[in-house]
């Protein structure tokens, strides 16, 4: 099996951990195989779009999310690291309103599954990143909105200084908190 599956805390939510052939050469593996990822995560989801970013140390991109076609996520850093954090969405889960962060680098290789209904984030921590994901639905700006990086409820340990703030967008630092979602 090319994937370690492991569960997180929040129901739905996949760590993937890709079985990598080294030498003194460099490494290979393969980062995205359909019938190796359904077999191994028991899903059989299909993707559409791929996106790549590249960032800076300390920018924050997030927390995201679609009102209308939510999408699945399988997410990767190929250059750098980041600390990732997903926010449970789903109003009927039992983890709803709960988060999850790790660490995703070109390093460690570990991808995370989010599921549809999540928001989603991440904030740079090398000196800058390179970050990959693949969605199970299309971009559609006018459904997109973002849950406050910082809003307490949620309980997110960021890997920020004292006094220190990341950089973001306007739309993410004016977000609102958990409080102030609608079904």
């Amino acid at each position: 099996m090319p994937y370690t599956v492991t569960t997180t805390p929040l129901d739905g939510v996949l760590l993937l951990e890709p079985k990598v052939f080294g030498d003194e050469r460099g490494f290979f593996f393969e980062s995205f195989n359909q019938r190796d990822f359904d077999q191994a995560t028991g899903l059989s989801v299909q993707f559409v779009q791929d996106n790549h970013s590249k960032s800076s140390q300390g920018v924050l991109r997030g927390l995201h999310y679609q009102i209308q076609h939510p999408q699945g996520k399988l997410v990767r850093v190929t250059a750098g690291e980041v600390f990732d954090v997903v926010v449970d969405l789903r109003s009927s889960s039992v983890t709803f309103g709960r988060s999850y962060g790790i660490t995703l680098s070109a390093d460690n290789k570990k991808q995370l599954w989010i599921p549809p209904g999540f928001a989603h984030g991440f904030l740079v921590t090398s000196e800058s990143a390179e970050f990959l994901y693949k969605t199970t639905d299309y971009w559609y700006p006018e459904f997109e909105r973002s849950l406050l990086w910082s809003d307490p409820a949620l309980g997110i340990e960021w890997p920020i200084a004292q006094g220190q703030e990341p950089v973001m967008a306007m739309k993410d630092a004016k977000a609102g908190g958990l409080i102030d979602l609608r079904d």
